[in-house]
């Protein structure tokens, strides 16, 4: 028993001594509790730097942190004002939350050795009583069940890989790194700001909206530097901005290296000029360093300061001023502001003793507050609105995962773990009253709620960080300006150029130089017909359809069309004539219906030449079709409607050829058997099928269409193209038919041509084809070597017209003057006697063949289709050698008591000596008359 008793008595000593080295040896960061159901650990950054001792006895060195930052302090009471706000309300029901809120010291391994007593179950705090060496007794400290903190991303990397291995959810209101979203290595963690690599994004636009592509980079070697500047690097790089130089310096100040890298940064933008702009993803001390070594030669440039120093004005410029710094514009995370926050401030007991639990705050009213101004109003100047609002929401995020998890179950003692209380936060949604909007974490446990943008504004001796003159949104990515911040920003950097190569202007575009960097670029012009409206643009851009530009345009023009269009004098005077034509042609066509039973018509053919004017009717018509502004169809049309028109027209003409020949040339022995297989109106069907057909191939293989060929000075010739480039195969076959037929025509109205004068169309036939043949020989070479112009259509146009013209001109004309002024002539005596004195004439000029037969005769064409009621001229030879007009109908002779012409025999009278037989049948024509 007694030995019992001395080993009990020995344990208590030695844990009482232990108790007291720990309490004497290890000096306690400032923190502030408050019990509860439900514990909430904060991380702050207090102080902003730590400082070690010496130990005499050979114990660890003393790590002292340094330089209190009140607006960190401010986080911190944020969370006490919230934690009191919500145990205020019945949100929560009879459960309260309490809170550990210790200083960092903007150390990892202080965040460390403090994380690691959040989770111990014997946590015991030992605090100095102030002003004296004495120690308050321990106190014991439940873990924590969530944790909010820490503000720098190296301290919230280095805490989750504790807090992982418990699932206990941590909550941080600063750490923006992106390593943190990678649920596999940190599942327990989530966040009120947004990652990185939205700050990167809206760093590079802010460089793009100004133009700014040639620009320095500083980082420092840390978790957060390395990833923020590397997805600012990737950005920047799609958006063709590029790095003068890119700076890391190392992460502790103490290391050797730091001032040379800090030398090698001012020497990078003192030797470039074009460096204005220079992006630092750096810590405060760090650019503090730098701001207080800048030459003048290195002063004045614009700095993008990231959320890491953005509203560390204070330090940053401890040893210098923002006149000589330059300009500073900063990234910060979303602010909000909150009247009950302001209301606690205003309420503080400026009594240190009146908060026993909190000894930040004590240590600030004791040592660092000098009692003027008024307590509140000097706190509120200090306040980042930032920190307040995404401090804030973490505290709301855990009171409705509370909420939302002990309704369910009892969240006191053992019935409670942490990592149900993070399932509960990844569903949780919340309000902020301020702005009334929804939160809720993302499935990353990020909160991407935004960016400010502020300016630094000197005002007085201080410098203004509130200065807030844009928003950013992650959603829409969209920079809003507010406040009259997009005139502020304009004012200080509106005419900086950070760029290596000068902008190039509108109408010019980059030219890229080989082994050089893509901001480093010459500028050259825009060639024709592109453009470039803006400045550095890569690439012109094509002009539109019926516009263009010349070399060098910052804009395209409307092009000015040509076409052969109604308006042209030269058309007006082509269109008269087609007008003309159609009108001549007409009245032709009518004055033959109305002397439908003269001579004259019956003798030329009249059903064939109402035809022959009816195709002339098309041909005049198709010329209409190529004035104005074309089209496929009007291009179609007008090639197809003169083709089969003009080729009705030449087989028409062909037909009569055919019928003259067969009337007056051809032998007797053989005109029975041809008269009997000429057959007008299929030979005329024939010969427009064939022109039907080659049409038809021609607009189903390579049918004409409009196109439009550029010019010079930006006009734009729209006209019509007979088939595929270069392709007049179908377009030429089907002029070539046409030409066949007026050939064969030609030659054999050539046959025919010394006919009675009342009869002889063959010869008007020659003269009219003579005619086309001139128009379309000389059409041919010019049509195919001319260039193309808005007259070209015109070239067409005339060899229509004159081609339609001397056919109307050489055939009807003539006949309709005789009609309407030689009536006496259209008789059926008249032509009677022509053809008696033509054959008189030829009697004259040619001997007789007393093996060739004299009878001829020249039948109206209605006598082809055996009309009994009209009478064909049957000139026979007489007895005196002269021909003798009779009818081929015995009703219908015209000397019916006539005797019979006498037989030709084959063999002369005896007494008829080889005498001069013209002189006889002269004698008799002499006779005869």
């Amino acid at each position: 028993m007694a030995t019992g008793c001395g080993q009990l008595y020995l344990c208590l000593v030695i844990t009482l001594r232990w108790w007291s080295l720990e309490c004497s040896n290890y000096d306690t960061p400032l923190m502030a509790t408050k019990d509860g159901d439900i514990i909430i650990g904060g991380l702050f950054p207090v102080h902003e730097s730590v400082n070690f001792t010496d130990s005499v006895d050979g114990r660890p060195s003393r790590r002292i942190c340094s330089r209190f930052n009140v607006a960190r302090m401010l986080q911190a009471l944020m969370l006490i004002e919230a934690v009191e706000t919500i145990n205020r309300s019945p949100l929560l029901g009879n459960l309260t939350l309490g809170y550990r809120i210790v200083d960092s010291c903007s150390d990892v391994t202080t965040a460390v050795i403090v994380t690691h007593r959040f989770l111990d179950v014997n946590w015991t705090v030992c605090q100095h009583v102030w002003n004296t060496t004495d120690w308050n007794e321990p106190r014991f400290l439940r873990p924590v069940d969530v944790i909010i903190g820490g503000y720098h991303s190296e301290i919230s990397i280095a805490v989750a890989r504790q807090l992982s291995i418990r699932e206990i959810p941590q909550i941080s209101y600063g750490s923006t790194t992106g390593l943190l979203s990678d649920k596999s290595r940190f599942p327990a963690f989530m966040r009120t700001v947004p990652e990185d690599k939205y700050q990167a994004q809206a760093i590079v636009d802010i460089l793009v909206n100004h133009g700014w592509d040639w620009v320095g980079l500083v980082t420092t070697d840390g978790d957060y530097g390395r990833y923020a500047a590397q997805r600012f690097q990737e950005r920047a790089k799609e958006k063709r901005i590029c790095m003068a130089f890119s700076m890391v310096l190392p992460d502790i100040l103490d290391d050797s290296d730091l001032k040379l890298r800090v030398n090698e940064t001012i020497t990078s933008i003192e030797k470039d000029d074009r460096i204005q702009v220079i992006v630092s993803f750096a810590k405060p001390d760090h650019m503090m360093y730098i701001m207080s070594v800048l030459t003048p030669n290195a002063t004045g440039r614009i700095w993008l300061a990231s959320d890491n120093w953005a509203t560390s004005a204070p330090r940053v410029l401890q040893n210098s001023t923002l006149k000589d710094t330059g300009t500073v514009i900063g990234v910060t995370l979303k602010s909000a502001t909150s009247a009950s926050f302001d209301s606690y401030l205003d309420s503080l007991n400026p009594n240190w003793t009146a908060h026993e639990n909190n000894t930040i705050l004590q240590y600030y009213l004791q040592r660092l507050w000098h009692r003027k101004p008024d307590l509140g109003e000097q706190l509120k100047k200090n306040v980042y609105p930032y920190a307040i609002f995404s401090v804030g929401m973490a505290v709301k995020a855990i009171a409705s995962a509370v909420e939302d998890l002990c309704t369910r179950r009892d969240c006191r003692g053992e019935h409670f773990e942490p990592w149900m209380l993070k399932k509960a936060l990844r569903n949780a949604s919340f309000k902020w009253e301020p702005n009334g909007r929804q939160y809720r974490f993302d499935e990353r446990g990020d909160l991407n709620t935004g960016y400010d943008l502020i300016l630094w504004k000197q005002n007085g001796e201080h410098v203004d960080i509130h200065n807030i003159i844009a928003n950013y949104s992650i959603q829409s990515s969209e920079l809003s300006f507010i406040n009259g911040g997009e005139a502020q920003i304009t004012t200080l950097v509106g005419n900086i150029n950070s760029s290596c190569s000068r902008r190039c202007l509108p109408g010019e575009r980059k030219f890229l130089q080989k082994d050089k960097d893509v901001c480093c670029f010459e500028c050259e012009d825009c060639t024709k017909d592109m453009f470039s409206n803006d400045t550095n643009m890569v690439e012109c851009l094509a002009c539109a359809d019926n516009y263009w530009s010349n070399p060098g345009s910052h804009e395209c023009q409307k092009k000015v069309e040509e076409v052969f269009d109604w308006n042209e004098a030269f058309a007006i005077v082509l269109m008269s004539f087609a007008v003309l034509g159609i009108v001549l042609t007409l009245v032709v066509l009518v004055l033959f219906l109305a002397r439908w039973a003269t001579p004259m018509v019956r003798a030329s053919v009249g059903p064939v030449s109402l035809l022959l004017l009816v195709s002339l009717l098309g041909t005049f018509t198709s010329t209409v079709l190529f004035v104005g502004r074309p089209n496929d169809r009007q291009c179609q049309a007008r090639q197809v409607l003169f083709g089969i028109s003009f080729t009705l027209c030449v087989s028409c003409i062909l037909v009569k050829s055919l019928k003259i020949l067969l009337a007056f040339q051809i032998d007797p022995s053989v005109k029975l058997i041809l008269n009997k297989l000429f057959q007008p109106y299929l030979i005329i069907a024939f010969c427009v099928a064939v022109q039907v057909a080659i049409c038809t191939v021609w607009l189903i293989k390579s049918p004409p269409t409009s196109i439009s060929k550029d010019k010079e000075n930006g006009k734009v010739l729209l006209l019509c193209q007979e088939g595929e480039e270069k392709d007049f195969l179908y377009f030429g076959l089907m002029l070539a038919y046409i030409g066949l037929l007026s050939l064969i025509g030609f030659v054999i109205a050539f046959k025919g041509r010394k006919l009675p004068d009342c009869y002889n169309e063959a010869k008007f036939i020659t003269f009219s084809l003579l005619i086309y043949f001139i128009c379309w020989v000389v059409f041919g070479p010019i049509y195919a070597h001319t260039e193309a112009g808005k007259f070209q259509p015109a070239v067409e146009m005339i060899v229509i017209l004159f081609s339609a013209y001397g056919i109307l001109g050489t055939l009807f004309l003539p006949k309709c003057y005789i009609i309407l002024f030689k009536k006496d002539s259209n008789t059926r005596e008249a032509f009677l006697q022509c053809m008696r004195d033509h054959h008189c004439q030829m009697s004259q000029d040619t001997p007789i063949s007393l093996t060739s037969s004299p009878d001829f005769e020249v039948r109206p064409f209605n006598s082809m289709h055996n009309s009994s009621s009209q009478a064909s001229l049957v000139p026979r030879e007489s007895s005196d050698g002269c021909l003798s007009p009779v009818t081929s109908s015995p009703t219908a002779q015209l000397t019916r008591d006539a005797p019979p012409p006498a037989p030709v025999t084959t063999e002369a009278p005896r007494d008829l000596m080889p005498i001069n037989r013209k002189k006889r049948k002269l004698a008799r024509c002499n006779t005869f008359h």
